[in-house]
């Protein structure tokens, strides 16, 4: 047998038991400093998308009031078939034509679209102004109160389980019926709580 075969000889190659304890006890650490940091991404994307889902309904609202000409109604729905005044946006909403201006779902109007309930245990609810239950247009753009009560304007505030601060977001109709969504902190937004 020749000496550079030799069994003997060989060189071993991997890792030892405790090169890779050392290994995995550094992964570990590094993980733990990543999760926490992940989890509030995940949050802040979640919070985010949520309002632009709002903002988006409430545009299609206003459009296909314009389109139409005629008025409808964005209301919060727990069932995706009628509107509801108790609790807050965050049970979900719908989109209906409302053809005798009531902001109700009779059997004159027509169902546009739904948007179920909102991931992760949000709360949504109109702080300000009249847009608590619905927010309603007319077939120029405008947002009103059923019931010729005059222009309809206010703040809605999507909070997490972070609660009040940069992270929550504002969504704003002003009085032409016109929407803006904001960090609830920033100066443009007079709220103070979700």
């Amino acid at each position: 047998m020749n000496a550079k075969t030799s069994p003997m000889n060989r060189k071993q190659t991997g890792f030892t038991l405790t090169e890779l304890m050392v290994t995995l006890a550094i992964a570990a650490i590094i993980l733990s400093q990543a999760v926490p940091s992940f989890t509030t991404m995940i949050q802040d994307n979640r919070i985010v998308t949520q309002a632009n889902d709002l903002v988006t309904s409430l545009n299609i609202t206003r459009s296909e009031a314009v389109k139409r000409g005629d008025r409808v109604t964005i209301c919060k729905s727990a069932n995706n078939t009628s509107c509801t005044t108790a609790g807050g946006w965050q049970q979900g909403w719908i989109i209906f034509t409302d053809s005798n201006s009531d902001a109700t779902v009779n059997n004159t109007d027509t169902i546009l679209r739904t948007h179920g309930p909102l991931d992760g245990n949000p709360t949504l609810n109109g702080v300000t102004g009249n847009v608590g239950n619905y927010v309603s247009y007319t077939y120029n753009g405008s947002s009103q109160i059923v019931g010729g009560g005059g222009t309809q304007s206010g703040t809605l505030v999507l909070c997490d389980s972070r609660g009040f601060g940069d992270k929550a977001r504002a969504i704003v109709i002003n009085a032409s019926g016109q929407i803006r969504s904001a960090p609830a902190n920033d100066a443009t937004v007079s709220v103070t709580s979700c």
